[in-house]
């Protein structure tokens, strides 16, 4: 048979958007391929990692996929389902959606994170639409992924935006990756310019618990630290700036609030300014290298000499990753950051780094339109099992936004394309506790490729299909100058749909049809109509059908964006858009909530629940951290077992540690709390720091009869606590012990 090369793209929520060239025979892919290109710093290539070239192994398997739709018959998640035609399950949504909706109101209809789809036509796009032309429901705000960067960012700069083009990386002189592991998260292209950056002989330094992919590749040098003390680090670095008459001046008086007391704003003179705090002169506690090595576990004479370095090696890039902010006082990592951005001088000019995330505008992209909810109550990301538990006690106090509070509990939740039911959200033991209790949740809906362990938590499941089976269109994830077309590869598999089709049923069902589809009765009458739109606003595009073929298209010398470049600049005619209209060092938004112990007005350490200075370190002395790692993205990818070489899913234990326990390299090993257990191999080694043991995010829970997960879900041991500002994801910040299992391990609970 002749073999055919169909073009597509990643959709996945990794940041990668690499291209996928499927070699088809016969109707099936033989092999996958990728951007062979070298790249230029305006368009670097699109590269696929093993994930990438595994697709068709994950997606493809007829032995684990759902081929029809399934009714629970046992208890939530027992695993137990009859099968059941399409229009029974379209019956019984349609059913269970009138009466939640006619009796609990909008509120109580939720739809889950999850991003199995990150395209422009997704599950979840399809199905709040729907729901917001049936009188709305419960939204969300935050991610998983950035709470901390994302809330606090606005509070600070007046805007997210706060990122520069990654091009811009070949002209600093200095790189800091600060909890930022590209390697193995893909995240978008930049490990393309970081190797460029190296090969122009730019240091590159890692601030990380472990010593990781990234910095191996790019032989930097590393620095370990202390989960969740990553504020008191920047503190000891300003204080040797500012005692060393380091620190930017004219940037600090011209630009910034707070800093000193000179520059506190009006009715706020009275409070702490930040060259106050870290000088001690109200705590009597100078903020020096000394007294951040107590609590960063980092050598006093390291931070100096970091610090020295980032002061006087112009212009230089602190790019803050997204792990260091998901721990429980994470908001004070990106606080900190960005006060070390502005003490140098480093905001707003080529080469430098706004102390934040990736952020940036990208070109324009085709998006789906929008309809505007009519149910304005929004919930944190992360919280929505206690708006289950106790939704209608829930306000502002705990982060609840465009109403004072909730009517309803969560009565209804969608789970589409997304495994956060129960394998990527907190202390999964307590979040299976809620959800068994129908008389909380009354319907579950989920829509997956597979039985994962947050399908066998709905009450109804549909089969979906992969991106493989279907046309979409892919838009870059935070940063690139580039539209993908999704073209469909194979035919879906058994009785498997997209969301849109099952989703307009539902519409028909109600009365909303028209309102729904405006006309557009397959996905592909999306694609080209919204590709369409955005033809008119930008003529130069090529045409739909030459777009398709092409499989991607590439904007040509779009300019290199620095964040708050006009804000240097000129600062009269673009102010940045805080209160002040400057960098607030010192937050009156902040400072005004009351919360001075957890939330202060000016960026500084606080410690952490479950941090190395809790008192359930006595009882659980590890600090556990999730990473992501280069075999899955998230949970995706878990359940083919060829990637499995790539990065085992073990424990991984400084070898003090083991040695302290008797554990060997390979030993199978319990690691628990008072959350949970769960029994994995160890891996020993010197690549992580002592005192920190580190297991990959993502694997799929899998327990024996005693509960005891025996895949090493990370999630079975972290906290439901939301950090304090964001009410963010503090899955990064946990205690735990580790002993090793003496006994015969496959006896074991059998």
């Amino acid at each position: 048979m002749e073999e055919r090369i169909i073009h597509t793209m990643g959709i996945n929520n990794c940041g990668g958007r690499c291209i996928i060239n499927a070699h088809v025979v016969d109707g099936k892919i033989i092999r996958i391929t990728t951007d062979t290109s070298e790249g230029t710093l305006k368009n670097p290539p699109l590269k696929a990692c093993a994930r990438g070239l595994n697709y068709h192994k994950t997606y493809l398997n007829p032995e684990t996929r759902l081929k029809c739709p399934l009714l629970r018959t046992g208890e939530r998640g027992s695993g137990k389902f009859r099968k059941v035609s399409w229009e029974e399950a379209i019956s019984y949504i349609t059913r269970e959606w009138i009466r939640i909706r006619d009796t609990y109101g909008p509120e109580s209809r939720y739809v889950n994170y999850g991003w199995g789809v990150s395209a422009l036509v997704t599950p979840l796009g399809m199905i709040k639409r729907l729901l917001t032309l049936d009188g709305g429901y419960l939204d969300y705000y935050n991610s998983y992924s950035t709470a901390c960067i994302n809330y606090t960012l606005p509070y600070i700069y007046g805007t997210k935006y706060a990122g520069n083009s990654l091009e811009e990386l070949c002209n600093s002189k200095l790189i800091i990756l600060w909890g930022h592991n590209p390697a193995e998260t893909r995240f978008d292209t930049c490990m393309f310019y970081l190797r460029e950056a190296k090969k122009r002989g730019i240091p590159i330094i890692c601030v990380d618990p472990r010593y990781h992919d990234t910095a191996r590749l790019l032989d930097a040098e590393w620095i370990p630290l202390k989960p969740t003390t990553d504020a008191a680090f920047f503190d000891a670095m300003a204080y040797v700036i500012i005692t060393n008459g380091l620190y930017d001046k004219h940037f600090i008086e011209t630009y910034c609030q707070g800093f000193t007391h000179e520059t506190m704003p009006y009715g706020y003179q009275d409070e702490e300014d930040y060259f106050s705090y870290v000088l001690g002169k109200r705590d009597g506690c100078p903020k020096t290298p000394g007294w951040a090595e107590e609590i960063t576990g980092v050598p006093a004479k390291i931070i100096e000499s970091l610090a020295v370095r980032y002061a006087t090696t112009k212009p230089a890039a602190l790019i803050q990753g997204y792990g260091a902010q998901r721990n429980a006082n994470g908001e004070q990592t990106v606080r900190g950051s960005i006060m070390l951005a502005c003490l140098t001088g480093n905001v707003g000019i080529s080469g430098g780094w706004s102390g934040a995330s990736h952020t940036v505008v990208n070109p324009p992209a085709p998006h789906m339109p929008k309809v505007e909810n009519p149910y304005k109550g929004q919930i944190p990301v992360f919280c929505w099992t206690k708006a289950i538990e106790d939704g209608v006690h829930m306000g502002k106090e705990d982060g609840v936004k465009g109403v004072d509070h909730l009517k309803s509990n969560i009565k209804m939740i969608f789970n589409l394309a997304g495994n956060m039911l129960i394998n990527q959200h907190s202390d999964i033991n307590k979040t299976m506790e809620i959800l068994k209790d129908t008389t909380k949740c009354e319907c579950i809906v989920c829509s997956d490729l597979f039985m994962t362990p947050s399908a066998k938590f709905a009450d109804i499941i549909l089969p979906g299909i992969s991106f493989l089976e279907m046309n979409n269109i892919t838009t870059p994830w935070e940063i690139g100058n580039f539209i993908g077309y999704n073209n469909k590869v194979v035919e879906p598999y058994a009785e498997g749909k997209c969301e849109y089709d099952w989703i307009k049923e539902i519409a028909r069902n109600i009365g909303l049809y028209d309102e729904f589809t405006e006309g557009h009765e397959t996905v592909d009458d999306w694609l080209e109509s919204r590709y369409n739109v955005l033809r008119k606003e930008v003529p130069y595009l090529p045409t739909y059908e030459e777009f398709q073929k092409a499989g991607i298209y590439r904007y040509q010398n779009w300019p290199s964006h620095v964040a708050f470049s006009e804000q240097i600049q000129d600062m009269e005619n673009h102010p940045f858009q805080t209160p002040s209209g400057k960098i607030e060092i010192f937050s009156t938004q902040l400072f005004d909530l009351g919360q001075h112990e957890k939330i202060p007005g000016i960026p500084k350490y606080v410690e952490a629940i479950d941090g190395p200075a809790d008192e359930c370190r006595k009882k659980y002395p590890l600090q556990l951290i999730g990473y992501h790692t280069k075999r899955r993205c998230h949970s995706i990818h878990d359940n083919n077992p060829d990637m499995e070489l790539l990065d085992p899913q073990m424990v991984h234990m400084h070898i003090e540690d083991a040695d302290q326990r008797d554990i060997k390299n390979g030993q199978m090993v319990r690691i628990y709390n008072d959350r949970g257990c769960i029994m994995m191999k160890a891996r020993v080694s010197n690549h992580i720091m002592k005192g920190v043991v580190a297991i990959a995010q993502g694997a799929w829970y899998t327990p024996d009869k005693n509960g005891v997960d025996r895949r090493g879900n990370v999630n079975i041991l972290t906290s439901l606590t939301p950090t304090p500002l964001a009410k963010g994801n503090p899955q990064h910040t946990n205690l735990v012990q580790i002993e090793p299992v003496t006994e015969n391990f496959n006896d074991l609970n059998e």
